[in-house]
């Protein structure tokens, strides 16, 4: 029998929702059909990839294995898909800067499609920090920037957001507050809480904490995402992040459920930013139109500031 792109969607699914019935949902499809595909891969592959339990389905280490190649699988489904043919007309270098979130956890897979694109664009990548990205955009020492754009604050910047990610409570699996409905940032309150720092994170959590009247406990302020992901994944505390970073499963192996708060949490905008003033090279051009046909179109493409 061999491997298909069902079998893998519906695997992924299964692993990421932690249940057979959740994932049906999402995938529209009975739940037989995701039991009868998992079976199938499980059979061809020679190994168990779940323990069942009453709680739901958790990967075995065979699973998390196969859970990388998986996602690769389908990575490279989408690009075949969507990839158009590479356009060499496009040339030169262009200097992009990155924020620490952004580099690790959305430019990895951009950048290898960018690559496939425009095959003569040479790309020189920067990581710094959003108050350096701004200084150096305007100075000349970056060509084009992909940020948090809700953080700038230089006014000779002109940014758009091509995407919003909403920031949820993660909590380690089978945590009582993940029976509670309509949960808050009360609730959030009288638990331990991981504050991430890094992307001025903090800052941006300190000011919807304030707006609600309530406090945090924090127990650590770090600049990990994976560090918060351990902790919350053993149950020392919980979180608050976006969906950007979320991945379901700890280096650990332990799984991280998400939930939406009914308190107001802005969600975290990822952008592009330029100087105001800066005439678009043939090379910015193509950056700004990959995203834009990535994320945008068909909408109305307008900048934010």
């Amino acid at each position: 029998m061999a491997l298909t792109l069902r079998q893998v969607r519906y695997f992924i699914a299964t692993a990421e929702f932690g249940q057979i019935s959740q994932a049906a949902i999402h995938l529209n499809i009975s739940q037989s059909a995701v039991t009868s595909a998992i079976q199938e891969l499980e059979g061809m592959l020679g190994v168990a990839l779940f323990t069942r339990t009453a709680q739901g389905m958790n990967l075995t280490d065979s699973g998390r294995h196969f859970l990388n190649h998986a996602y690769s699988i389908q990575r490279s489904v989408d690009d075949a898909l969507n990839s158009p043919q590479p356009d060499t007309r496009v040339e030169g270098t262009l200097k992009v800067a990155a924020s620490y979130t952004v580099m690790g956890y959305f430019l990895p897979h951009h950048l290898q499609r960018l690559a496939q694109w425009y095959p003569e664009l040479e790309l020189q990548l920067f990581e710094d920090e959003r108050a350096s990205i701004e200084r150096g955009l305007l100075d000349g020492r970056y060509d084009i920037a992909v940020l948090l754009t809700g953080n700038l604050t230089e006014p000779g910047i002109a940014a758009e957001t091509l995407f919003n990610s909403e920031r949820r409570l993660w909590l380690p699996s089978r945590h009582p507050l993940g029976e509670k409905a309509d949960l808050g940032l009360a609730d959030v309150a009288g638990e331990p809480y991981i504050m991430l720092t890094v992307d001025e994170a903090g800052q941006s959590a300190l000011r919807y904490w304030q707006q609600s009247g309530h406090r945090p406990q924090v127990i650590l302020h770090t600049s990990s995402v994976e560090a918060v992901r351990s902790m919350v994944a053993n149950g020392s505390g919980v979180a608050i992040l976006s969906d950007l970073v979320y991945r379901p499963w700890s280096l650990e192996g332990k799984r991280i459920e998400t939930l939406s708060l009914v308190d107001p949490v802005p969600s975290m905008s990822v952008g592009l930013a330029w100087h105001r003033e800066r005439e678009f090279t043939p090379a910015m051009h193509a950056f700004r139109n990959y995203f834009h046909d990535a994320f945008l179109a068909p909408q109305q493409l307008s900048a934010r500031r």
